[in-house]
């Protein structure tokens, strides 16, 4: 494998940029008209513009992005995460150019893409699942009953989803109809599919994901859990690795679980099955991402294992050089999304010009970042600027270097979660580590975030009246 296509924009090109050069391999970015001057074209060794700023124009061009590559001689393309990460159709076209895809087979991604055919496949298993049912329905009568059966509070779930959208949760049954109306609504405008299934809805439950690893020789490793409860409107802000809650056993019994899953759908590379967890430790498989997470740095931290260098070695088809005995966790790692958005107006996106924008550095602190100051934040990708990741060899020093890591992150420009996860490390619910996917509702409000800034402005006001009462001192001074 000498070139590789990176399928993909921002952070997580350059992060797999940065492996690929490190193994001796030749890069090539593509890139839309709203990135032609972003970090991850400057860093590829070629790049080539596939398109108009929508995504649709061009990270999602998958015929385009095959024609590039043939044109480069490219012998694989990543596809990073999002965009066409876990597109089967992609993955096929891709093998049939006789490009190697750095991912699973098509098959499994199809499997896993649909939450009903993920249930169907790992229910030979015996994997434990939420209670509900595994077809999909749009009969308001017939949910009825079933959710009479299973009890409410009932969760309505999209079939293609993810990211919250084509989910309801029921309360009670007069509601039922109403929101199963908009759950398909929601579903066929976001995924083109309508699809919906019914389970019981788990309160308080802790969201953890596993991360497997498979080579095409049979080999399957999981390498343990990240905590991933930290949410807004479903989607994470904070992950960390490992969880404060599992113990060793149960670590071993849910890392057991995700190879069963893996093995449900012959998966190859590195995949990612995620669990609920509820208040008793009971867990039920949730559903696989079929590709590089975007909080796979924390387990890189824990572990010292570069997850995209084995992607690339799996796909050469190497085998795995390790097992599962040998892998040991080391410290502990938190990354915080920084996305560029205002938590003080319910995270809703934030555009404009960076005019600030000073990363942080030092020991047990990485930043895997995508942008540069003086750049647009553009309006038509994730609001995703960086992820900021630190590593202590406790998980209370891992919180204090985040506050530390987070005072010292400078942005100017647009609003970001920055002072939301400075928030979070100082909530006594997160330092103790009994908190759950409820955390934002529970505990957060905009108002303890305008108080600190109003305390903040107030103290950086009166630390320039007492500069500027110095400097008049020293004016004053007699020749």
């Amino acid at each position: 494998m000498r070139k590789i296509l990176i399928a993909n924009r921002g952070e997580i090109a350059i992060r797999i940029m940065k492996t690929a050069q490190k193994m001796g391999i030749k890069t090539v970015a593509v890139y839309s008209t709203a990135d032609r001057n972003a970090p991850h074209v400057k860093f590829a060794d070629e790049a080539v513009c596939i398109g108009e700023a929508p995504s649709n124009q061009s990270y999602l061009r998958g015929n385009k992005i095959i024609e590039v590559a043939k044109q480069l001689n490219v012998d694989a393309i990543h596809p990073g995460y999002g965009f066409l990460s876990e597109n089967a159709n992609f993955a096929e076209l891709t093998e049939k150019n006789n490009i190697i895809f750095i991912g699973p087979h098509s098959k499994a991604i199809k499997i896993m893409g649909s939450k009903l055919a993920a249930k169907e496949a790992v229910k030979q298993y015996n994997i434990p699942m939420v209670p509900g049912i595994d077809k999909a329905i749009t009969d308001v009568e017939k949910a009825k009953s079933i959710a009479k059966e299973i009890g409410f509070p009932i969760l309505i779930k999209a079939s293609a989803g993810g990211g919250g959208k084509g989910m309801r949760i029921v309360e009670k049954e007069s509601d039922l109809e109403s929101q199963m109306t908009r759950a398909i609504s929601e579903a066929t405008s976001a995924f083109g599919d309508g699809s919906v299934f019914i389970e019981k809805y788990v309160p308080s439950p802790r969201h953890i994901e596993i991360q497997v690893i498979a080579d095409n020789h049979g080999n399957i490793l999981h390498v343990f859990e990240r905590e991933c409860s930290i949410q807004r409107r479903h989607q994470k802000v904070i992950e960390e690795a490992p969880s404060s809650v599992l113990s060793s056993e149960l670590r071993t019994k849910m890392g057991k679980a995700a190879i069963k899953v893996a093995k449900s759908c012959d998966y190859v590379g590195a995949g990612t099955v995620e669990f609920l967890l509820d208040a008793n430790h009971n867990f039920y498989f949730l559903e696989m991402n079929t590709r590089l997470q975007v909080e796979h740095p924390v387990t890189e931290l824990i572990t010292g294992i570069d997850l995209v260098e084995l992607q690339i070695k799996i796909a050469r088809g190497e085998k795995l050089e390790i097992e599962q005995d040998q892998l040991k966790i080391c410290g502990h790692a938190i990354e915080l999304r920084v996305y560029a958005e205002d938590p003080l107006n319910n995270f809703l996106p934030s555009v404009g010009n960076l005019s600030t924008y000073k990363l942080p550095a030092g020991k047990g602190i990485r930043v895997d970042n995508g942008f540069e100051e003086g750049m647009d934040v553009p309006i038509y990708y994730d609001p995703m600027l960086s992820k900021l990741i630190t590593y202590g060899k406790t998980r209370e020093e891992a919180i204090q270097l985040m506050i530390k890591a987070i005072e010292n992150f400078h942005i100017e420009g647009v609003q970001t979660t920055l002072p939301f996860g400075k928030f979070v490390c100082n909530h006594e619910a997160f330092r103790s580590g009994n908190f759950d996917t409820h955390f934002v509702k529970k505990y957060y409000s905009p108002k303890y975030l305008q108080k600190e800034t109003e305390n903040e402005a107030k103290i950086a006001a009166l630390l320039a009246l007492k500069q500027y009462l110095a400097d008049q001192k020293i004016l004053k001074l007699p020749n």
